[in-house]
């Protein structure tokens, strides 16, 4: 099937096309029109044009809108998430979950919108001032430009239309060219919905050029973009007098106290670790663990390793399925083999087959190993082993990452320190620090990125205040 270009609510299409092949059995499961910054120019001035309808139009409009989308993706579900095993071979198992999730973002925007609104301000409560008719209120920021990434190719574009358009904007949105046809099923149903705001939306895909015609043009005031460092770095060089949001990943990591229940944390921090096959900003990657129970938590984490189920990304009972390329797995392999070089060991024999790459649990292994130093985005997680909490707070902290760390302890003090000296976005106290809920605060620190992303956040961060005084 063709994912076909939006120019506001006109749907065409190019000669040029893209194929996108299954990851796991190499299939062609999509088609998606090149576009070049010609299409970007179009879409953006449609996008600038529609702003003004926009911004008058209502809010119950704007929330039944983000409702009725809901509504009809409860109702396409499975053929979502079958759109997603196809394009970016995430076992249907976590494609249905992530179609779920999706559901609860968009409504969770309408509601949270819904409640939004400035305050009063006492204009007089210094003596350089007056009394006055005072207060600020929140206002569309005007054109949106969402950048997505391959990871969870339909809940991370619900978290920026969603928010943007509910707030009054319009957006153009270029998704991952892994996922063309996931994002167009989605944009068609705000676009094809009865309370849909003309031309609000559009939809473009392709490359680099692509990406920097929308970030360099005068006619966007947000950039929200999730992906990777280089290219946050870019856009923050390139984008002007603009808001700019960035999710840039992380390097996440968690610390097992020897007070911890560690069978709870060798069950979590195995999902943790190999959850989508570690493509997951906040996928564990490091785990300090306490000397006296490094032994045993390894021998569980071993066990609930074995249990995975690997396969066919259809199968029902599958937990994990392959890497999005090649160049993924060749990266994971050469980290993993270099790591053994410098002394650290695989608890199991690394192992892949086209895409698929085997779960790989590393011991021994020590700070300065690329394994840990860098973000993996694979299905490798290290056990690092340490006397203390004061001797694991400063090496999780030493990252130039900061997106989520959580901890294991049944240690009161030790929680209320973790909460307040581990250096990250989000701390999780006896889970994975891949734990994320859609309705919370979502970024990081560092080079994890700028802003938060959550329904209110989003609006937040894609909408201005504007101060009025009444004399």
């Amino acid at each position: 099937m063709n994912a076909k270009i939006f120019f506001g609510s006109q749907e065409t299409q190019k000669e040029n096309k893209s194929e996108r092949r299954n990851p796991y059995n190499n299939k062609i499961v999509s088609t998606a029109s090149i576009c070049d910054e010609n299409d970007v120019r179009k879409a953006l001035k449609i996008a600038k044009n529609a702003s003004i309808q926009a911004k008058k139009s209502t809010l119950s409009q704007r929330c039944n809108w983000l409702l009725d989308v809901a509504t009809k993706l409860k109702e396409n579900k499975e053929d979502i998430a079958k759109t997603l095993v196809d394009e970016v071979g995430k076992p249907i198992t976590f494609a249905r979950i992530e179609v779920d999730r999706c559901i609860e973002t968009v409504i969770l925007s309408a509601e949270t919108m819904r409640t939004m609104h400035g305050e009063t301000i006492n204009t007089d409560a210094m003596s350089s001032g007056k009394k006055t008719t005072s207060f600020f209120m929140r206002e569309p920021a005007g054109v949106v430009v969402a950048i997505t990434p391959f990871n969870f190719p339909l809940n991370l574009v619900a978290h920026k239309l969603a928010p943007a358009l509910v707030a009054g904007n319009t957006v153009v949105l270029k998704p991952t060219p892994e996922a063309p046809l996931t994002a167009y099923k989605f944009a068609k149903l705000f676009i094809e919905s009865e309370f849909a705001i003309k031309d609000a939306l559009s939809v473009v895909y392709g490359d680099a050029k692509v990406g920097n015609a929308l970030i360099t043009s005068d006619i966007p005031r947000v950039i929200s973009f999730t992906g990777s460092v280089p290219v946050g770095e870019i856009i923050t060089k390139n984008a002007g007098i603009k808001k700019v949001s960035l999710e840039l990943g992380g390097n996440a990591a968690t610390y097992i106290d020897n007070s911890a229940d560690l069978d709870l944390a060798a069950t979590r921090c195995t999902l943790g670790a190999f959850v989508n096959s570690g493509q997951v900003c906040i996928s564990l990657q490091r785990i300090y663990v306490n000397a006296d129970i490094y032994d045993e938590f390894a021998a569980k984490m071993a066990s609930e390793t074995k249990k995975l189920v690997i396969g066919s990304p259809y199968n029902d009972d599958t937990f994990m399925g392959p890497l999005i390329d090649e160049e993924s797995v060749f990266r994971a392999m050469s980290w993993v083999e270099s790591a053994i070089k410098e002394g650290a060991k695989a608890l199991f024999s690394p192992h892949c087959e086209g895409k698929m790459f085997n779960p790989c649990v590393m011991v021994d292994v020590r700070d300065d190993m690329a394994i840990i130093c860098e973000e993996v985005f694979a299905p490798i997680v290290s056990l690092i082993k340490v006397n203390s909490f004061d001797e694991a707070l400063p090496r999780m902290n030493n990252s130039p990452y900061g997106l989520q760390f959580s901890i294991f302890t049944n240690d009161l003090k030790l929680t209320q320190r973790a909460i307040y000296e581990l250096d990250a976005g989000g701390i999780v106290i006896n889970d994975m620090p891949t734990l994320r809920f859609d309705i919370q605060p979502y970024g990081g620190v560092k080079l994890s990125g700028v802003g938060r992303e959550g329904p209110r956040f989003a609006i937040e961060e894609m909408s201005e205040i504007k101060s009025v005084m009444i004399c």
